[in-house]
């Protein structure tokens, strides 16, 4: 799931974590600190529990420092803060793994992008005008498919977006075809690789491809023993239990377009509903860890960090779209790379300089107010 879907459809906070917003950041220092202030940083976090996010946590990675601050409170009922080691969903940061998979796959010559679905999925993508045959695993990747995304399909909506359809729905087992036939009821938007348009399918069909290319039953298998095995990311996983690892913040929605209402605590749910598209949870230091390791060139080889890196314009003006990576111009003219998610109860935002020496991860453990946008400009463009 990414930012578009979670505006439309998972969008106040209680006297507690206002209250929490008064107080500065807890910061946590590594075993090295990161060169330079963070001054700004520690304000965009205050600002984001003032607006009303629950809580907030924030890792950066400089060099061979890091850094890190909370803020808020991970347990409204308790009052407990939120942790520099918190585990969370990290929804649609999943993609940049999924697409590393498969890059690493095109690398080995067991693919190529310009594969077509059917190639790998017969008959998958078929139905309302989609067609596999005419689809590549690189317009899955960059999203110029046109494929249908299933969670803006209305029947999936109000089943599991409306609070009373997702408190009674968050623990469905759903198959990866039980989606996909979601999406397939739905007429493409556009022709293949004539625009784009972010679908949450193009990779519920990419980690089916690594699965049938693999012969893995399950593609984060491969996301284990490719990634999180290699870099020892001790807080990465691709869950199928629906409760997280600890230590680990609660989770709160509206379960509605607003801010205001009723707060939900969402924390427990079957995250297989995202599949390739959003399933994995992980931590802040991970994901800079991760995302550096990716820019240096760590986890592919040149070539296809190039094409990872080949972007076409996305649906944001300050934005353009990878293979499962953004590069993102901030308001100061830096460029960044990394990818946002967000899923019930939780916003994710995960940015690294192209050198991958800097690197910024930041989770809310609400998702209908606050900006990580404000945070990540704080770090990289204030002097």
């Amino acid at each position: 799931m990414n930012r578009h879907v979670r505006t439309a459809a998972l969008t106040a906070a209680t006297a507690m974590a206002l209250s929490a917003a008064l107080a500065a950041p807890a910061v946590a220092a590594g075993p090295v600190a990161a060169p330079g202030g963070h001054a700004a940083t520690e304000r965009a976090v205050r600002a984001a529990v003032a607006d009303g996010v629950p809580g907030v946590t924030v890792t950066v990675r400089r060099g061979h420092g890091t850094w890190a601050a909370t803020a808020g409170v991970g347990d409204l009922k308790r009052g407990t803060p939120r942790s520099a080691r918190d585990h969370y969903r990290i929804a649609s940061i999943s993609k940049t793994f999924v697409a590393t998979v498969v890059l690493q796959l095109e690398a080995e010559a067991r693919l190529s992008l310009d594969d077509t679905v059917e190639q790998w999925l017969p008959g998958a993508v078929r139905g309302n005008g989609h067609d596999g045959r005419r689809i590549t695993i690189r317009q899955l990747l960059n999203h110029t498919s046109g494929i249908f995304d299933y969670l803006e399909d209305p029947g999936f909506q109000q089943t599991y977006m409306t609070a009373k359809g997702f408190l009674k729905h968050r623990f469905d087992e759903a198959a990866p075809e039980d989606m996909l036939a979601i999406a397939m009821r739905n007429e493409p938007y556009f022709e293949p690789g004539a625009s784009f348009a972010y679908s949450n399918t193009n990779y519920l069909l990419a980690a089916r491809v690594i699965e049938k290319v693999t012969g893995s039953d399950d593609y984060g298998d491969e996301i284990d023993r490719r990634i999180i095995a290699p870099l020892k990311l001790s807080s990465t996983s691709v869950p199928t239990r629906v409760t997280l690892p600890r230590p680990g913040s609660r989770a709160y929605s509206k379960l509605a377009r607003t801010d205001t209402g009723p707060t939900y605590d969402v924390t427990e749910l079957n995250p297989r509903l995202a599949y390739g598209s959003g399933q994995m949870v992980s931590s802040s230091a991970d994901l800079n860890r991760f995302y550096s390791a990716l820019l240096r060139g760590r986890l592919l080889p040149p070539e296809q960090l190039k094409e990872m890196k080949t972007t076409v314009p996305s649906s944001r003006d300050t934005s353009r779209y990878g293979l499962g990576l953004v590069d993102r111009k901030l308001g100061c003219g830096v460029h960044v790379w990394g990818h946002d998610g967000g899923i019930y109860g939780s916003n994710s935002d995960v940015v690294t300089s192209e050198d991958g020496r800097h690197s910024l991860a930041v989770n809310f453990n609400g998702d209908w107010s606050g900006s990580t946008d404000a945070i990540i400009e704080a770090e990289f463009c204030a002097k």
